[in-house]
């Protein structure tokens, strides 16, 4: 139980957490604004990409030289610790979710952040590995601006540059959300965050 204290510790996992409920507050606070009518995705996703990218920051080590020369096989830890990341969001999320639908406010469906989470996690994942995993933000935020200020998805390629808003059943924004989550985690696995 020590080495997993440590590793949280390394990869300032308290200090994330933090990030990512305080995100996910912020929704709270938002939501009885009115200016994001009910069902409108952007509230729902911008908290999804704050904690996410947010959570990233834990994709790198202190020292990725120690990283890379320790005598245990870290891909299997990579994977789970992107897992963990899209995991706990979702989680975090939802539960603010409800609570704010208790009260009136219906954001954003389960099967929406599902998706949503899952696909900036491996844009995350994707960041760390060909930027670094102090800016493994950068992939999911552009992202998430283009899909803000592109045309209305009427084709697939618009679809897939706007899947974060779509519906939840639109084939092709689970398609490219599930794209991402398994070639994020699967380079970030083998390849690790670079230096």
């Amino acid at each position: 139980m020590r080495w997993l204290t440590l590793y949280a510790r390394s990869r300032q996992v308290p200090a994330s957490f933090a990030a990512v409920v305080i995100s996910a507050m912020a929704v709270w606070a938002l939501a009885p604004d009115g200016d994001a009518g009910p069902g409108d995705p952007r509230l729902p996703t911008l908290a999804l990409a704050a904690g996410v990218t947010a959570a990233s920051i834990g994709l790198g080590g202190q020292d990725l030289a120690l990283d890379r020369t320790a005598a245990i096989r870290w891909a299997p830890r990579r994977a789970v610790h992107v897992l963990l990341i899209g995991t706990v969001v979702t989680a975090v999320l939802l539960a603010v979710l409800l609570a704010v639908r208790t009260a009136g406010e219906d954001l954003a469906t389960t099967a929406f952040v599902v998706r949503n989470c899952a696909g900036l996690t491996g844009l995350c994942a994707v960041g760390a590995t060909v930027c670094g995993a102090q800016y493994a933000w950068t992939p999911p935020i552009t992202w998430l601006a283009l899909s803000l200020f592109a045309p209305p998805p009427t084709g697939v390629p618009t679809q897939v540059v706007g899947w974060m808003l779509l519906p939840p059943g639109t084939a092709t924004g689970t398609w490219t959300a599930l794209v991402l989550t398994v070639t994020g985690t699967a380079a970030y696995a083998v390849a690790g965050p670079r230096p």
